[in-house]
C-alpha cells in the first residue's frame, strides 16, 4: 500500500512536475529497447535457442539490419513528436517510439563507422560504448543538468555567468577530445573532476592524441599507451563489462578483409566477367589492374 502511494509522488515531483516526462520516456524506451535487442542478437547466435526468430532476411536475401528499423522508428517519433505536442498521450507515445528508435540504432553504431557488419567483432565494441555515453548524456538531461545558464541580475554578474558556463562546456569538451569520457560527463557537475582530467594525459587512440602526441610528441604517446594499457584494473573491468553486455567476439563473423583481400576479390570477379566478355582472349581491351593507394 505505501508502495502504490510512494511511486505516484515519485513520478509526480521529479518527472511530471519539472517537466521531464518525454525525456524520461525516451530514456526508459531507449534502455529497454537496447537491453532486448542486444539479448535478441546473443540468443539467435546460440545454437540452443534454434527457434528464437533472429535476424529479418528478405526473399532476395539481403539481411535487414535493426538499424533500419530503429532509423523508421525515430522518424516516426519524431515528427509525431512535433505535430502532436499539445496532446499528452501522443507526445507520450512519440518519445517511447523515438527512444526505441534509439536503442535499436545506437546497438549498430559500428555499423554507420565501418560501413560493414562488425556486430560480433571487436570493432563492435564501439557500439556498447556509444550507448553508455548516449544512456548518460539523456540521464543527465533528465537530472536537469543545464551547464548553459546566463543568469544574473546586472551586467557582472551576467559575464561571470557567461564566462563559467563556457569554462565548463570547454573544459567538458577537453575530457571528451582525451577519451575521457566519465570525468567530461561529471565536469558538467562537478568541474573540479573535469580540470583534474583535463590537465591529465589523453588515452593512445583518442583525438588529442592524434592531435598533440604521435610522432609530434612519442614520448607521450608511450606514456599515454603505458597508462592506458590493457593491463590497468579499469580496463579490464571495461571490457568485462563490454563482453558481459556484448558477447563474446567472433574472429570471422563481421571481420575486416585487409586491403589485398578487397583488391583481389574485385580483380577476380572483374577477370571472370571479362572472360565472358572476350571469350576468344583476343585482348583487344583487356582491362588493366587496378592500383592500390
Amino acid at each position: 500500500m505505501t508502495a502504490t502511494w510512494f511511486l505516484p509522488e515519485l513520478w509526480r515531483d521529479y518527472v511530471q512536475d519539472p517537466g521531464r516526462e518525454g525525456v524520461f520516456l525516451v530514456l526508459a524506451a531507449f534502455l529497454v529497447s537496447f537491453t532486448f535487442i542486444r539479448t535478441s542478437a546473443r540468443i539467435s547466435r546460440s545454437p540452443r535457442f534454434a527457434w528464437w526468430p533472429g535476424s529479418v532476411v528478405t526473399d532476395s536475401g539481403v539481411h535487414l539490419h535493426h538499424l533500419v528499423w530503429g532509423i523508421v522508428l525515430m522518424t516516426v517519433g519524431g515528427t509525431l513528436g512535433f505535430a502532436l505536442a499539445d496532446e499528452p498521450t501522443w507526445f507520450a507515445v512519440s518519445a517511447i517510439l523515438f527512444g526505441t528508435g534509439v536503442g535499436l540504432t545506437f546497438d549498430e553504431f559500428a555499423l554507420w563507422i565501418h560501413l560493414r557488419d562488425v556486430y560480433w567483432a571487436h570493432e563492435g565494441r564501439s557500439s556498447i560504448d556509444a550507448v553508455a555515453i548516449t544512456a548518460s548524456f539523456m540521464a543527465l538531461v533528465f537530472l536537469g543538468v543545464n551547464p548553459l545558464q546566463f543568469t544574473g541580475d546586472d551586467t557582472l554578474s551576467t559575464l561571470v555567468s557567461t564566462g563559467y558556463s563556457l569554462v565548463v562546456v570547454a573544459v567538458s569538451g577537453v575530457c571528451f577530445a582525451k577519451g575521457r569520457f566519465g570525468p567530461g560527463f561529471v565536469s558538467l557537475v562537478l568541474i573540479p573532476v573535469g580540470l583534474w582530467a583535463a590537465v591529465r594525459l589523453g588515452k593512445p587512440g583518442s583525438p588529442w592524441a592524434r592531435w598533440r602526441y604521435g610522432r609530434r610528441d612519442p614520448v607521450r604517446q608511450a606514456r599515454a599507451a603505458e597508462r592506458f594499457g590493457p593491463h590497468r584494473t579499469g580496463a579490464r573491468v571495461a571490457e568485462w563489462l563490454r563482453r558481459a553486455i556484448g558477447g563474446v567476439e567472433s574472429p570471422v563473423a563481421g571481420g575486416a578483409r585487409d586491403d589485398r583481400g578487397e583488391l583481389d576479390a574485385v580483380v577476380g570477379a572483374r577477370d571472370e566477367l571479362w572472360s565472358q566478355v572476350d571469350p576468344d582472349g583476343s585482348g583487344r581491351h583487356a582491362p588493366t589492374t587496378p592500383e592500390r593507394d
